[in-house]
């Protein structure tokens, strides 16, 4: 068919489109825009958001790779999102989750349909990764039925987020196969934590438009904001973490010869100084567990720590005002930081007298939040990571962390030295294990807000090749240009 027949026709004394051809396409547009703008003055952010999940869940449906990195961009910015502020009863990130995981699934289903193979094959870790799942989810409720006790509403929805991980690790597992989408991934790990360390950064530093915009939307508290980096996460600790995961990761990058020299020294000092922006004891202790499993594995960068100080001076300069913040606790007289004395309070006070009286080897319920007898606080947190296995799942579930953490690490060891994207996340996996390891003494970081996220996208990713060949670079049953 030649081109012309699929343009309008011209009249040929005026070269204009026919009077009832543009009356027609003009009527039709002024109706659609109408009706447009009449369901979005009626209905608002509900028309919007319907249309902008339909066109999520139709590209995710289209390329399944394309929901996890939606997800991984907008992870650091919507995550700290109240539940219920924007969407009815989730969190935002939590609704475009659902919505991309949706796609991604029909995608699939309709390529199993055409015959293609799943991509999916039993690796090393999967057992473990089964067995300590199992001992999440299933375990705890069967234990209080066990015990005589019923469960509640809130001990299952205190299940969900060990299951939104495990989606996001089979999401994840699914759909990321070659070097090019981890190089992708990486980026969209990188990039993103730069955005969620100058939030942080210009918080410490008190800017009201940013002050302004945070209380609005992530109900930071104005009055904490110099102190600490709560940024759009919500949480100092959950925005430490994250930074640290992505500063790590991009060290790796440079050592494993991936990502540009320009790019990693500016994402360098800007995550450098959000580490010490976050405000948190704990990102500190990472960053410094970070430090001596980077020198241990690789002695040779010993060498060229000099030719890093000046970005470091640089990133500690910009993130010293809350560092300098939180120092201030040991100049009023206290020899650890004032809020761990409340943690070690509420521990000895709520919890450790249940956790004693036996209780603690089969477990007590999945929800470990308790309503506070004061009028100053409504709810009590159980900030000790391995004292929440203990009450959520008891022994059993203690003893699964410490089989899958044995299987992760003797993965890493596997992986790390390779060249590539692959080697660089499988280090940068075994130093966020390494931080839920020792961070778990004081909170329970394996679910941490954000991070929990990054470290079962790692660990899908990692897990996903081990049993190749060890010089594989790529899966290559499933190397196809149709699945960038």
């Amino acid at each position: 068919m030649p081109m012309s027949a699929l343009l309008p026709r011209r009249d040929e004394a005026s070269g204009r489109i026919p009077d009832r051809a543009e009356t027609r396409l003009i009527t039709q547009a002024a109706l659609c825009t109408s009706l447009a703008g009449l369901a979005i003055a009626v209905a608002g952010p509900v028309v919007v958001g319907a249309l902008v999940g339909a066109a999520l869940f139709a590209v995710a449906a289209y390329r399944p790779v394309f929901a996890t990195y939606a997800y991984l961009l907008t992870l650091p910015f919507l995550a700290g999102i109240e539940r219920g502020a924007l969407v009815p009863g989730a969190r935002p990130n939590e609704a475009l989750f659902a919505v991309l995981v949706a796609g991604a699934c029909l995608g699939g289903w309709l390529r199993l349909l055409r015959g293609d193979p799943i991509p999916l094959r039993l690796r090393p870790l999967d057992v473990p990764l089964a067995g300590f799942v199992v001992l999440s989810t299933v375990w705890p409720i069967a234990s209080m039925m066990l015990r005589g006790a019923e469960p509640h509403g809130s001990d299952l929805m205190a299940l969900l987020p060990v299951c939104k991980l495990v989606a996001l690790f089979l999401l994840v597992r699914l759909t990321v196969h070659t070097e090019q989408q981890r190089l992708r991934c990486i980026r969209l790990v990188v990039w993103p934590t730069a955005g969620l360390s100058i939030v942080a950064i210009l918080q410490t530093l008190g800017v009201e438009p940013v002050l302004t915009l945070l209380s609005a939307f992530w109900h930071a508290s104005t009055s904490e904001a110099s102190d600490r980096g709560t940024a759009t996460l919500g949480s100092s600790i959950a925005t430490g973490d994250y930074i640290t995961v992505g500063l790590v990761l991009l060290l790796y990058c440079g050592i494993h010869g991936i990502l540009g020299k320009r790019e990693r020294i500016g994402l360098g000092v800007l995550l450098g100084a959000g580490v010490l922006a976050s405000g948190q004891f704990s990102t500190w202790i990472s960053a410094l567990v970070a430090g001596v499993l980077i020198m241990r594995r690789y002695p040779q960068a010993r060498q060229q720590v000099a030719r890093f100080l000046p970005i470091v001076g640089i990133a500690a300069l910009v993130g010293a005002p809350a560092f300098l913040g939180r120092m201030a606790d040991f100049t009023q007289g206290y020899t650890v930081p004032r809020s761990w004395l409340g943690r070690w309070d509420n521990l000895t006070t709520f919890y450790l007298p249940q956790l004693a009286d036996g209780h603690f080897v089969l477990g007590i319920s999945p929800d470990s939040v308790l309503t506070a007898p004061e009028t100053w606080r409504d709810y009590i947190y159980l900030e000790s990571g391995y004292l929440y296995f203990l009450w959520v799942g008891g022994i059993p579930l203690l003893i699964g962390f410490v089989w899958l953490s044995v299987a992760v690490l003797r993965g890493v060891s596997r992986l790390a030295a390779r060249p590539g994207s692959v080697g660089a996340c499988a280090a940068t996996l075994e130093v966020a294990w390494w931080m839920v390891l020792v961070l778990s003494l004081i909170d329970i970081h394996l679910a941490v807000r954000g991070f929990g996220d990054l470290l079962f996208v790692l660990l899908a990713i990692m897990s996903g090749r081990l049993g190749d060949d060890e010089h594989g670079t790529q899966d290559p049953a499933l190397d196809r240009s149709r699945t960038t």
